[in-house]
């Protein structure tokens, strides 16, 4: 299976020395999504750096396409940010899927018809418990909900046409959705770890609210970040 990452950003100076990139935060986990499913084929990858106007010419329909974070926001007025979403748009049309994380959560929505905007509630950051709200997301968070590691101040506040809500929170009542089995789409980070969580609340949160920064830091061993049970769905659709 190949996996077409449309990087949207590389984080510079962001990074942990035991981060040797951010496509790797990802590469890692599919990997171990991988190896957990027994699949003995391996993963392929190619980047595109979608964040300088690179995008994929060619769309296969056996391939994902994943669309990750950024600090830029899904409705700014960036040429690559509108290129972007007209690339959405037509491999939307193609019937290709897509995954979106964050950022690709947020632009895949106001691409097809959804609205993003900077969310009154503030900084979204930590470990965060939503509530499953679609059957099919059953089988990967069998208890009924969801823990993810976060790190967002933008939110989706209208879904696409025919997209179903896949959980839900008081804080972002968006958290994730589906369309069909061709878009899958996570505001939390399935590829962040609580290190590396850690990193950012303690390095990268200057001009943030000190009490969200330390309810965050005191959260993030709370409950397991279910990163994991993410990747293997979004590998799943693939198939």
């Amino acid at each position: 299976m190949k996996i077409n990452i449309l990087v949207c950003d590389t984080f510079p100076g962001l990074l942990p020395p035991f981060v040797p990139s951010y496509v790797s935060l990802f590469t890692d986990l599919f990997g171990q999504a991988n190896d957990a499913a027994g699949d003995s084929q391996p993963l392929e990858y190619e980047c595109f750096a979608a964040n300088e106007g690179e995008l994929p010419k060619q769309l296969f329909a056996d391939q994902l396409y994943l669309i990750p974070g950024s600090n830029s926001g899904a409705y700014e007025d960036k040429d690559w940010i509108k290129a972007l979403q007209g690339w959405i748009r037509q491999a939307f049309e193609q019937r290709i899927k897509m995954l979106g994380v964050c950022f690709g959560h947020q632009i895949i929505a106001e691409a097809l018809g959804g609205h993003v905007v900077k969310a009154p509630q503030g900084w979204g950051v930590g470990l965060r418990k939503s509530t499953i709200t679609d059957q099919k997301a059953l089988p990967y968070f069998t208890d009924g909900a969801m823990h993810l590691l976060y790190n967002h101040h933008d939110q989706v506040t209208a879904l696409p046409k025919d997209a179903v809500r896949i959980a839900t929170s008081q804080f972002c009542p968006n958290e994730s959705y589906r369309i069909g089995n061709q878009v899958l789409t996570f505001q939390g980070h399935p590829e962040y770890s609580v290190p590396y969580e850690e990193h950012l609340l303690l390095h990268h949160s200057q001009g943030e609210p000190q009490d969200v920064v330390a309810t965050a830091l005191s959260g993030l061993n709370a409950h397991p970040h279910q990163g994991l049970a993410a990747a293997k769905w979004m590998l799943q659709i693939a198939k």
